[in-house]
């Protein structure tokens, strides 16, 4: 078995989120770190709670990297010994603790730092906004005819685009115009993988610079960047993807590819959500497909795992 992980980023957000990992053991230190840059609130109570808190840039940045990983902590053990991780925005940052290249605490801590980054750079009235139904070639038109910018490739008729939340509203109003079968304004506040953050890529490359990389262990996922689909073989080249992909378009569908041509024939979305799981079934057909909050336990997950 070949194991592709894929790592969630913002949005899924919700108050079961920690279900299947609050008392696992392995998962404890992840989550006393995350207490201690969220004010004292421990993540679980946080999550438990709701609300609109949950969608606040930093609070869910962090709250995605915990939920990669203690999902991966719990279930590292029952993972196939070939294994590649890829992660979507901020879940991009997981990855490195996954792969074994970062400590737990040094993620949560930069995706604190990213958070305050972006929302430094960002200012108000920007966000993001989902199409689907139009090419991506006609998407790109269509986000310079409003000033905004192409932030993330899904697939050859999916894509974010990212602006000012008047301009992105005008923008859905022609994509739907123009044929999409989707096109809404997402409820994100800032303009994440545009050149509108390039204050903040440059300041995530400091942040970046100052933690100290890791070897990592024998059987580490492989680890591929979030911005292009490429393999990470370098440290140095793969942090300046990581801080380059805050402010330039990330192709996501490129990382599906490099699941599918490692050989990925299961697939395993760590959460939070499950909208990474559905792209990848429609990416990697031949290959079994789930996200784990699609499981009651995680036996089940390891159960499923451990099918031939």
């Amino acid at each position: 078995m070949t194991l592709a992980i894929l790592l969630s980023g913002q949005g899924g957000q919700h108050p079961a989120m920690f279900d299947l990992t609050a008392d696992h053991p392995a998962a404890q230190d992840v989550f006393a770190s995350a207490r201690l840059l969220l004010g004292g609130t421990d993540p679980r109570d946080l999550a438990r709670a709701g609300g609109d808190n949950l969608q606040a840039n930093r609070t869910g940045q962090i709250l995605c990297c915990v939920a990669a990983l203690t999902a991966w902590r719990a279930l590292a053990g029952a993972a196939s010994d070939r294994s590649i991780v890829a992660g979507y925005s901020i879940g991009d940052l997981a990855a490195w603790g996954v792969a074994g290249r970062l400590d737990h605490a040094d993620v949560l801590a930069l995706a604190a730092r990213r958070a305050e980054a972006m929302d430094a750079a960002s200012g108000a009235g920007f966000g993001l906004a989902g199409i689907r139904g139009l090419s991506l070639d006609a998407l790109a038109d269509l986000a310079a005819r409003h000033g905004c910018h192409l932030a993330i490739r899904n697939a050859a008729d999916s894509g974010v685009v990212g602006g000012s939340r008047e301009a992105l509203a005008a923008l859905c109003r022609d994509a739907t115009g123009s044929g999409a079968q989707r096109a809404v304004v997402l409820p994100v506040h800032t303009p994440s993988h545009t050149p509108l953050l390039d204050a903040a890529t440059v300041a995530f490359r400091e942040a970046l610079a100052a933690v100290s990389p890791r070897r990592p262990p024998a059987r580490a996922p492989r680890l591929v960047s979030g911005l292009d689909g490429s393999t990470v073989f370098r440290d140095a080249d793969g942090r300046e993807k990581l801080a380059l992909q805050i402010s330039r378009t990330i192709d996501w569908a490129a990382c599906l590819e490099a699941c599918r041509e490692y050989g990925a024939d299961r697939v395993l979305e760590l959460g939070p959500g499950h909208a990474l799981a559905t792209m990848a079934r429609a990416a990697l057909p031949a290959a079994r497909v789930h996200a784990v909050e699609e499981f009651r336990s995680l036996s089940g997950v390891t159960d499923w795992l451990a099918r031939p």
